[in-house]
């Protein structure tokens, strides 16, 4: 699991020097049902013939890259920032402190 916390302070393109940015998690939008291959894809396997396309049915990969979405706040302007493949994504998650006693 992947811990990172809420705040970055990193370069912002617009301002020219390094402010603190909000960091969250990159999601895509929903798909666009008037988009001119969805309207073509569903144009083509309309009627009486079968899936024209292949279903990937397959998968590679079990893991996702992770895409982090940073807004400044000073002008709010956004960007993207990917990093290493992970399973699991913790945002502002409690840090592990060095040579910390664990109790039950």
């Amino acid at each position: 699991m992947v811990n990172i916390p809420k705040n970055r302070r990193t370069h912002c393109k617009k301002c020219k020097k390094h402010t603190e940015h909000k960091v969250s998690q990159y999601k895509a939008s929903r798909e666009r049902k008037v988009a001119v291959g969805r309207r073509r894809y569903d144009r083509k396997n309309s009627g009486y013939k079968g899936q024209t396309r292949p279903i990937l049915r397959k998968k590679a990969k079990t893991t996702k890259k992770i895409v982090l979405k940073l807004e400044c706040r000073d002008c709010g302007i956004k960007k993207q920032l990917h990093i290493k493949r992970c399973k699991q994504l913790k945002l502002g998650g409690e840090l592990k402190r060095k040579g910390e006693v664990l109790s039950f």
